[in-house]
């Protein structure tokens, strides 16, 4: 674990789950996060849950510490999606880097293109200029050729693309535990160790 925080940003991508479930290993492993979710993550969430997202951001804290079911461990601070005066808006603001789980396409295209219309896209736009890591993972079928192309320029630039693809040599039992691959493969961009995962082994006992 590192003095410094780790951003998890929130975009209205289907998939929150993969945020949550990042949020729970996390928190878990006594991280120290910087949350922030985009605007259009408060209707997503209601669609996919049926369940309102609260805006004041003690209460949000509360409510990702419910949605993940850590309630004390690590340090969880939200942040409005329109404060772009917050301590992430700012390179002198020292972190380890930020992961966007799940990412919109809408996102990658404003990242690609160098906008921050908010919080969470100037945050990236932060990560980009000061060389610090910046891993997406995008939650889209089919990419079309605009989508590669905005993908191809981000990993260009130094991102690390992550998409929401899981594998199954781990003999996953649940959709968490497809969840937890991706999870897991984020973090690992950030030498995050803290997801239990079965890792590939190679061919051990065949001769």
């Amino acid at each position: 674990m590192s003095d410094r925080p780790l951003i998890l940003g929130i975009t209205g991508a289907s998939g929150l789950i993969y945020a949550v479930r990042a949020l729970k290993f996390l928190l878990a492993a006594e991280w120290a996060i910087e949350l922030v979710a985009s605007k259009s993550t408060f209707m997503v969430w209601q669609a996919e849950t049926n369940i309102r997202m609260p805006v004041e951001p003690e209460a949000q804290a509360q409510f990702w510490r419910q949605q993940c079911g850590v309630e004390s461990a690590g340090k969880l601070r939200c942040h409005p999606w329109g404060d772009v005066g917050a301590n992430i808006a700012s390179g002198s603001f020292r972190t380890v880097g930020m992961v966007i789980m799940p990412c919109s396409m809408s996102t990658v295209g404003k990242l690609a293109a160098g906008l921050s219309s908010d919080l969470l896209e100037r945050a990236a736009d932060v990560q980009l200029k000061e060389g610090r890591k910046l891993v997406l993972v995008p939650r889209e079928t089919p990419f079309s050729l605009i989508h590669l192309r905005n993908l191809t320029t981000l990993a260009e630039a130094g991102v690390r693309i992550v998409p929401a693809i899981p594998a199954w040599y781990h003999n996953p039992q649940s959709i968490e535990d497809l969840v937890d691959f991706v999870v897991a493969r984020a973090l690992d961009q950030f030498d995050i160790d803290c997801v239990p995962l079965r890792r590939w082994q190679g061919h051990l006992g065949e001769d």
